[in-house]
């Protein structure tokens, strides 16, 4: 498959979990009816902090998988790195919004470790 195609993927991917993110964010505050901050509500403290925690890694990765298609890494290299990605960002809102602690955990590691994994390549196929 195409380099764009995997960035194009990334992309819908983590937008929608994004939006989904963001949307969950504003219907607890509609319920809570709380319009700034957390208002000491937990459910929305949790909310806004799988949503926060989404953009900060999302936005950088996406940078990084876009300079990816730039160069000679192999599609299939890119396909790992995206879909890996994606269920790293799924796992660690699904862990941050319920009791599975467990996923939280998985996907912080494995978003950190497709970071450095992803950085590296770029550093070989990109810049050396």
């Amino acid at each position: 498959m195409h380099h764009f195609f995997w960035f194009n993927l990334y992309v819908v991917l983590n937008a929608g979990l994004l939006t989904l993110l963001a949307c969950n964010v504003s219907r607890h505050r509609i319920h809570e009816q709380v319009a700034n901050g957390d208002g000491g509500k937990v459910v929305l403290k949790k909310a806004i902090r799988a949503h926060g925690n989404s953009v900060e890694h999302v936005a950088i990765f996406g940078l990084i998988v876009l300079a990816l298609t730039t160069t000679p890494l192999p599609a299939s290299a890119l396909g790992f790195l995206v879909l890996g990605f994606s269920f790293a960002r799924l796992s660690h809102a699904w862990g941050m919004l319920g009791p599975q602690f467990s996923a939280r955990r998985i996907g912080a590691g494995l978003t950190f470790l497709l970071e450095l994994v992803a950085v590296a390549l770029l550093l070989v196929y990109g810049v050396m």
